[in-house]
Formats: structure tokens, C-alpha cells, sequence
């Protein structure tokens, strides 16, 4: 049996060594250079506050084990379609039979394989490299850092992070054709440099597939009363994890992007464009505890540091009630209940300027901080790839479809706002449902 699992961040790798452990052949894509999605940009998992470095290292050496299991990175999903026109079919059911008359009767699943045309895009680095580092000395240019959301700048010529599967370098598109290029390609000891590599495409075809191609963040641009873009020290939430990771632009230091100090007073904007008709209208489940976490790095950092946090609801169901109730009794720590209603900034300090109403008090709240981190929610990312029939979307753009009948198996942040411990265990279930799906043909 093969399976395809698009997406390699936490759902699409546990979805694949699940399937590869039990017997299956499986073909893991994803669009990044590097595996680990998101998680690989995390400092720390709540409520325990442990590295999510641990867990990545034991997926990673899990699938270099594993014979069944081929990773292409840099790679997107171009067309999937069924044989003999069977997926063709489904996709335009007004023009067609029903589906009842176009699948056998084994279980309501598709009885021929998925071709599935991939798009594999030019790395410029072959596999004999051995992460020496040569060509990033060799090279000047430098661009933004993406896995650090601009906030620092790498060398074109750039190993994603140093935990990074595979442990190959790369070749920013920005650099071929220029004296730069060269100097990298002879600076590498092992021919590992391919400045002729082109964009190609992979024919397969698979039982099923595992659609798991995760979330982003919300736009914080689009927030005008909270300055993000305009002000250098408003930040997101995913930035705040960077700054606060040993490899982020600071080396773990939480600091100011406008002048590097220290920020010892930082306020966390709670529902940032969420619970909002205008951006995200409903609640993304995690960020109450996201913030929580971060005040424990900015506390942990610094005793003499405050944290103020302004919230509608603090959401922490369950266990992580504790977490909450840890966090809110230190002293140093206030919540406050109340939607903030802008952002500015005192030119002279580049101080960012909080304004809220204090719902619980009635009294409107004014608080001058060194760093303000919006809380954003997690957008789906957007079904770009062709899939084999109209996927419904719901109102806010997750995956709402039931697309068992196509041997499709969709699972974590593109069906819901999900946690990394949800995201895990219904990966693992997509995986058996996957498997199930081919067994049935």
C-alpha cells in the first residue's frame, strides 16, 4: 500500500512514520526546505515548558530508520486525479453519474489508485553535501530570515536551522547569477553546489493521502489600531517565541527590535484580530496559553521584569487550568479584563503605548510598555494544490468537506485551530484511515 502525506510539519510527520511503522510504503512532501513546520520555530510546549527539539530529533531518526519512508522537500502538490477518469468524475458530479456508480462497492472507497503530480523546486544543493558551512562563508549576500520572521538576516547560502532534516544547505533563488553563486560552488569541497538545477516533477500514484498542511499566522498588518508594521517594538506572538529560542535572532535574549535592550515590560494583547467579524470571528484555542508560556521565558529571564495581560477570556480548559492559576498568582504578572482598543508609540523612547477599558473597574487603562506582543490567531493556510473535487471550505476557510469518499484524509490546523498534542493524536487516527481507505479498494 502508498500513501502520500502532504505537509511535514508535526501532523504530517507523525502521520507518516504511523503509517511506515505498521508495513506501508509512504511519500512525505513538504513545500519548506526543512521538516517541523511551526513546531520547529516553538521555544517550549505548555504546560511542561520542555524544548520541542527532543521530540523532533525522535521523529527525525524514526524516519531516516525507516526504509518505507521518502522525504521530498521544497515540494507542492500540482494535480492529483484517479485513473480512467474516476476522481475526474467526482470532481463535476452535476456533468457525471453519481458516486455511488463510479466507485465499486468495497467500504464507499475509490477502487483505483490517485496519480498525484508533484512539483519539486531546485534546492542548488545536492546530497552530498555534509553541512560543512563553506559556502555560507563564501557567500555576502545576506536576506531575511524566515525562520525568524525577518527579525535577523542569514547569508544566502543558509542551513535552515541547526536541528534541520536534512541536514543539507540551500541556495536562496536570489543568488543564482551572481558572482556570489560562483564563490559558493567553489568554495565546496564535495560538488555538492548544482547551480544548474531545475524545477522537475514526480509522477506517483498512492491509495490515499494525508492532508496536513497546517496553519499560518493571522496578518497582524491588517490590524491598523495596534501598529503592527509601523511600530518596531509591537510584535506577534510567533516573533515573541523566536526572540525568547536559544536559536532565534537574539540567542534567546528578549529584546527590543528597535534598540536591542532588554525588555523588562511587555504587554500580551489577548484575541489580536480574533473574536472579531472583521478578521478572525472565532477563538483559535490556544493563544491564552501561548502568552501564559511567553510571560514564564520573560519572568524566568529576568526576576525584575512585569507582564501585563490584557484578555477577554483567559481559556485554559482542563489541566492547563493549573498552568493558568501558576502564572496569574505571580506577583509580578496582572491581567487585565478588556479588549485593547489601539497601539501607540512615544516617538522619543519608541515605547509602544497600550489603551484599553478595564471592564471590571470601568476605568480606562493606559500602560506605556518596553515591548507589546498581539496575540494573533492561526489562519488555515490556503488549499493552493489541486485537489481531485471541490473541497468545501467553511466560512473561516478550514477544510469542512468530508473527503473520505476520495481516499483524502485532512487533519490537523487546516480542520481547526489545534494544539500540538491534538494535532498528534488525530494524525494518528488520519493514519489508520488512511490505511484503512487503501485496504478497502
Amino acid at each position: 500500500m502508498r500513501i502520500l502525506v502532504v505537509g511535514g510539519g508535526i501532523s504530517g510527520i507523525t502521520a507518516a512514520v504511523e503509517v511506515a511503522e505498521v508495513g506501508h510504503e509512504v511519500t512525505l512532501i513538504e513545500k519548506n526546505p526543512y521538516l517541523g513546520g511551526m513546531v520547529a520555530r516553538m521555544n517550549r510546549y505548555f504546560p511542561k515548558l520542555c524544548p520541542p527539539s527532543c521530540g523532533l530529533e525522535i521523529n527525525f531518526k524514526r524516519i531516516q530508520r525507516n526504509k518505507r519512508i521518502r522525504v521530498y522537500t521544497l515540494a507542492e502538490v500540482e494535480r492529483i486525479s484517479g485513473r480512467a477518469g474516476d476522481l475526474e468524475q467526482i470532481r463535476k458530479p452535476s456533468q457525471n453519474p453519481p458516486l455511488a456508480e463510479k466507485i465499486e462497492d468495497k467500504g464507499g472507497f475509490p477502487d483505483r489508485p490517485l496519480d498525484v503530480t508533484i512539483r519539486l523546486n531546485p534546492r542548488h544543493v545536492n546530497e552530498k553535501c555534509t553541512a560543512c558551512g563553506q559556502c555560507a562563508e563564501a557567500c555576502s549576500l545576506e536576506i531575511p530570515n524566515e525562520l525568524n520572521y525577518g527579525m535577523d538576516k542569514i547569508k544566502a547560502a543558509y542551513l535552515p536551522h541547526e536541528m534541520a532534516f536534512p541536514m543539507r544547505y540551500v541556495l536562496d533563488p536570489r543568488i543564482l547569477g551572481t558572482d556570489d553563486a560562483h564563490r559558493c560552488a567553489q568554495a565546496c569541497a564535495y560538488q555538492a553546489i548544482d547551480l544548474s538545477m531545475q524545477p522537475k516533477r514526480l509522477e506517483i500514484q498512492v491509495d490515499s493521502i494525508v492532508w496536513a498542511t497546517g496553519w499560518q499566522p493571522y496578518d497582524a498588518t491588517r490590524l491598523d489600531n495596534l501598529g503592527f508594521g509601523r511600530y518596531p517594538n509591537v510584535i506577534t506572538n510567533v516573533m515573541m517565541e523566536r526572540l525568547a529560542a536559544p536559536n532565534g535572532p537574539t540567542g534567546g535574549r528578549i529584546a527590543r527590535p528597535s534598540d536591542g535592550k532588554a525588555a523588562l515590560s511587555v504587554a500580551f494583547v489577548q484575541c489580536a484580530g480574533s473574536r472579531d467579524t472583521n478578521h478572525l470571528p472565532y477563538c483559535s484555542a490556544v493563544c491564552c496559553l501561548a502568552s501564559l508560556k511567553q510571560t514564564t521565558y520573560l519572568r524566568e529571564q529576568n526576576p525584575d521584569s512585569r507582564v501585563r495581560i490584557f484578555y477577554i477570556d483567559v481559556r485554559a480548559p482542563g489541566r492547563l487550568e493549573e498552568f493558568y492559576a501558576k502564572v496569574k498568582n505571580d506577583e509580578k504578572v496582572k491581567l487585565t479584563k478588556g479588549k485593547v482598543a489601539r497601539i501607540t508609540e512615544d516617538p522619543a523612547t519608541r515605547d509602544p503605548v497600550v489603551e484599553a477599558e478595564d471592564i471590571v473597574s470601568g476605568e480606562r487603562v493606559r500602560v506605556r510598555v518596553d515591548l507589546a506582543v498581539l496575540a494573533t490567531g492561526m489562519a488555515p493556510t490556503p488549499l493552493k494544490s489541486q485537489m481531485p473535487m471541490e473541497v468545501r471550505c467553511d466560512e473561516n476557510g478550514f477544510i469542512a468537506s468530508d473527503l473520505s469518499e476520495t481516499g483524502i484524509y485532512p487533519v490537523g490546523c487546516v480542520r481547526r485551530p489545534s494544539d500540538v498534542a491534538s494535532s498528534v493524536r488525530e494524525a494518528t487516527a488520519a493514519a489508520l484511515k488512511a490505511i484503512q481507505s487503501g485496504a478497502r479498494k
